[in-house]
């Protein structure tokens, strides 16, 4: 049941504009209501029995019958000084982008106003333009009530049954030219990664460049800086010829520490270096002549790459073919108590 705000009403000050209305609300029903008696008025049945039982009535409403179309002009005329007069207002106040935006939201008054048997029933939708415009207020709810709850909840399970299947159909479709691998990757480098190769290179070199200069930092490459030297000592310590200097006497350990050390400082440096004058050239000559011979088809990872997003679509798809309006529906039957009060 509709129920009317009234401090919403206040505050909103439409109540002119409610009085307003509902004053063509009562003119719409009278027009609707002469309407229809005016066409069974016409048919044989209706004006047989009111000649028998009214013939009064008969002779006095045949002008009127004769010339209708006058009597639904001063209709027309209401009505249309109404648009107007609603037409003026939203200019003044500025309801639109632009002036003339008005007729055509309103399009269904201007239907209206066509003095046809079909067109009348455009009239109608005044009502709910009202219903709109108090709610849109706050100063009724219509989400509270059993008509706009059930027309809801139906309009949301078409939408969800189509847009689910399109969905499916959607990513059905996306498997199967995932399935045919070799195409589609080479689709991908083609049409995708290849034109934007100079901005994933430079990408990539200030990435490499960054991580030789954090390498250099004292704060941030000591981490890296000892697993080098843990590296190098592990490798020198290994070599039999640098192990053979141990048997040096005196000097022998101090050579071989003086060498891991000597080693492990050209290494660090030889790295900051290599990566720090890498550049988005380079890089990009690294791919096009070191990575040319490349095929992706002769390489596993693909398939297995391709049958991960098959797998992650098939459980997108299962997720989606859910119809949780049935969960919904469900849930709330069983808020619904069924047992019998006791007496």
């Amino acid at each position: 049941m509709l129920r009317i705000n009234r401090e919403n009403l206040r505050n909103s000050h439409e109540t002119p504009w409610l009085i307003l209305d509902l004053v063509m609300l009562g003119i719409l029903f009278v027009n609707l209501a002469w309407l229809i008696f005016d066409a069974l008025y016409a048919t044989d049945f209706v004006y047989g029995l009111l000649g028998t039982y009214f013939p009064a009535f008969l002779s006095a409403y045949d002008p009127v019958h004769n010339n209708f179309l006058l009597v639904d002009l001063v209709f027309i005329a209401i009505f249309f000084s109404e648009f107007c007069f609603r037409w003026v207002v939203a200019i003044v106040r500025k309801e639109h982008l632009r002036w003339y935006f008005f007729p055509f939201l309103h399009w269904y008054d201007i239907i209206g106003l066509i003095p046809t048997g079909p067109t009348r029933l455009f009239r109608f939708l005044r009502i709910f333009s009202i219903l709109h415009r108090l709610h849109k207020f706050e100063i009724i709810d219509l989400n509270q009530t059993a008509v706009f709850r059930f027309f809801a909840f139906y309009y949301d399970v078409f939408v969800e049954e189509l847009s689910d299947r399109i969905v499916v159909k959607v990513l059905s479709d996306a498997q199967k030219d995932i399935s045919a691998g070799s195409p589609l990757l080479d689709d991908i480098n083609a049409q995708v990664l290849a034109p934007r190769r100079p901005v994933i290179t430079q990408w990539m070199a200030g990435v490499i460049n960054h991580l030789g200069q954090s390498i250099q930092s004292e704060e941030h490459g000591e981490v890296i800086r000892e697993h080098v030297r843990k590296s190098v000592g592990k490798a020198v310590r290994s070599n039999a010829q640098v192990s053979s200097l141990h048997y040096l006497p005196v000097i022998g350990k101090t050579i071989e520490n003086t060498l891991e050390e000597s080693v492990t400082d050209i290494v660090t440096t030889s790295l900051v270096n290599l990566l720090s004058d890498l550049d988005a050239e380079r890089i990009d000559h690294f791919i096009s002549v070191g990575m040319h011979d490349y095929t992706p088809t002769a390489d596993a990872l693909d398939k297995e790459v391709l049958n991960v997003v098959n797998e992650c679509l098939e459980l997108v798809k299962a997720h989606v073919a859910q119809q949780r309006w049935k969960s919904h529906l469900t849930e709330k039957e069983s808020a619904i108590p069924t047992g019998k009060p006791e007496i």
